[in-house]
């Protein structure tokens, strides 16, 4: 059987033979097996097995690649990218040993008494570090390769969200050209146009905005247009090219192209999506 999540399994007592495209692997208590998302794996107890399972969303896992590796990468398709570098093994058995798996056992009781109640807003930081305190433990025993990790050229072309790191504050001319793309997406921006508005030339202007939002000028653009395209796609009964066009993008098959680098889907899968949804 194959999760579209990760599966960290906790071996709490008895053995087991475990199964995959690896071959064969003898499971037993102090053991963790780290499961990657897709993974076709079974399980044969040798007499009997007790596991605690976690299940852990590809997206969330995501993020925490992204902040643990913050000051490297540029936005979350970064991160991605790295994750997959990292982590080829599909399956790995961690040696955790009796002791280690005995000290997480209260959080891990806990854990699961939290998830069968169900009161995920009101406990959710409770949640958060409890599985925090678990990764401590288990994340030195997980294999990765080393990578080396380049400079990115992403930010002239991934229309993603900004990502703001430094904690400083923005430049007027940063800020007010992004006032300008978010009030008219739909306006045929250059980057001439906009240096003109600002009384800078083109090199400063994207300097000055990359430095400020994490992304050129155009890409915002991008990321903006996206953005209000999904929008109109949920919201109203617009043809999917009228809205586009509404966006300011007049070529079906780029906008398609630009908005799946984006959200992940094409825009007639993602109005699909929103109708079953409503």
């Amino acid at each position: 059987m194959a999760y579209n999540c990760v599966k960290v399994i906790v071996v709490r007592d008895g053995s087991a033979f475990l199964f995959s495209e690896f071959g064969h692997k003898p499971v037993a208590v102090g053991d963790v097996i780290l499961l990657c998302a897709n993974t076709l794996c079974g399980s044969e107890p040798e007499g009997h097995i007790t596991v605690t399972t976690v299940y852990m969303d590809t997206d969330y896992l995501i993020d925490q690649v992204f902040w643990q590796h913050v000051g490297m990468l540029c936005d979350r398709l970064d991160a991605r990218d790295l994750a997959k570098r990292m982590y080829l093994e599909p399956t790995q058995v961690l040696c955790l040993g009796e002791g280690r798996v005995g000290m997480i056992m209260p959080w891990l009781d806990e854990l699961v008494r939290l998830s069968v109640e169900g009161e995920y807003m009101r406990r959710f930081n409770r949640i958060q570090a409890l599985w925090f305190a678990l990764a401590d433990v288990i994340a030195p025993f997980v294999k990765v390769s080393s990578v080396r990790l380049t400079a990115s050229q992403r930010s002239r072309v991934r229309p993603t969200s900004p990502r703001h790191r430094e904690f400083c504050p923005l430049r007027e001319e940063a800020r007010k050209v992004a006032d300008l793309l978010r009030a008219s997406p739909q306006a045929h921006w250059t980057l001439g146009v906009l240096a003109d508005r600002i009384h800078m030339s083109v090199s400063q202007l994207v300097r000055v905005f990359t430095e400020a939002y994490g992304k050129t000028p155009l890409a915002f653009l991008t990321m903006i247009r996206a953005e209000e395209l999904a929008k109109l796609l949920r919201d109203t009964d617009l043809p999917i090219e009228a809205a586009m066009r509404q966006v300011g993008w007049h070529s079906r098959g780029h906008a398609a192209q630009l908005f799946r680098q984006y959200v992940g889907i094409t825009p007639v899968e993602y109005r699909r999506l929103s109708v079953q949804v409503a």
